[in-house]
């Protein structure tokens, strides 16, 4: 269950972030409707993904997800863009993961 899990965080921060960074490119840097197009389908996506965690939770698996969504993005504008993450982004990052643990995979009682 838990490598499911992390698995659909994974496949939905590429769909969100990728999806958004679409619709950027569509819009920003004037790409056109194509590219804003495939941004919509792929965000739509990404909802269908995050609705496919084994916990049934929706306020837990979004706020778990927001910490897979900070180092997806950091990821991302590293490949994509040339960003490069210094050493208080990846330290935020590592807190972040910790976080997500906790909130998804600690044991709970009941």
């Amino acid at each position: 269950m838990t490598l499911r899990s992390i698995a659909l965080f994974a496949l939905a921060a590429v769909l969100e972030i990728g999806g958004a960074w679409l619709v950027w490119q569509g819009v920003r840097e004037h790409r056109g409707w194509s590219w804003i197009g495939a941004g919509v389908v792929a965000l739509g996506l990404y909802g269908l993904t995050a609705a496919q965690q084994p916990d049934a939770a929706f306020g837990r698996v979004l706020a778990a997800y927001g910490g897979v969504f900070i180092v997806g993005s950091l990821l991302w504008a590293a490949v994509a863009d040339g960003f490069r993450p210094d050493r208080w982004d990846v330290t935020g990052a590592l807190v972040c993961l910790v976080g997500v643990g906790l909130i998804m995979y600690a044991p709970r009682s009941g």
